[in-house]
């Protein structure tokens, strides 16, 4: 799995990420958002496996399979830049808002604000390149549930 991340950096002409590398590095992404706090639970696990099916189009199934190879990924994968940049390289701007969206979905899921969660979106919209002020929006919108 770790393979694929390397791979897609690596690359010096890289290919757009398919559909399911792109799943996969948003699922690995929201994993270790899931993680920041030092705390991985049924329910963060179970938030993650919904924005997957939701973003993605997964069954339950799916989600949670996704979502345990991301687990296997993101513990092997040394920092979030990685992933930051596999995605920023390869997906829209509007896609990478969507990342921040999912990322908020996550983090705010318990309805409660973590400074270890915070401080990891803020470095992820950094190196996605999402503007301060579209991921102020995306938050805003997930707390509002428009997303």
């Amino acid at each position: 799995m770790f393979k694929f991340l390397t791979g897609l950096l690596a690359d010096p002409h890289p290919k757009p990420l398919t559909a399911d590398d792109a799943d996969l590095a948003l699922a690995a992404l929201l994993v270790r958002l899931a993680r920041a706090d030092d705390r991985y639970d049924e329910d963060e696990r179970f938030h993650i496996d919904q924005v997957l099916c939701a973003r993605s189009g997964l069954s339950q199934a799916e989600a949670a399979e996704l979502r345990a190879r991301a687990e296997a990924l993101e513990a092997e994968a040394p920092d979030t830049v990685r992933f930051t940049r596999a995605l920023k390289d390869k997906i829209a701007y509007e896609d990478r808002i969507g990342v921040i969206e999912a990322l908020w979905q996550v983090a705010l899921a318990d309805d409660a604000r973590n400074p270890e969660e915070d401080a990891l979106i803020r470095l992820a919209a950094r190196l996605l390149g999402v503007s301060d002020r579209d991921s102020g929006l995306a938050r805003q919108r997930v707390a509002a549930g428009l997303c």
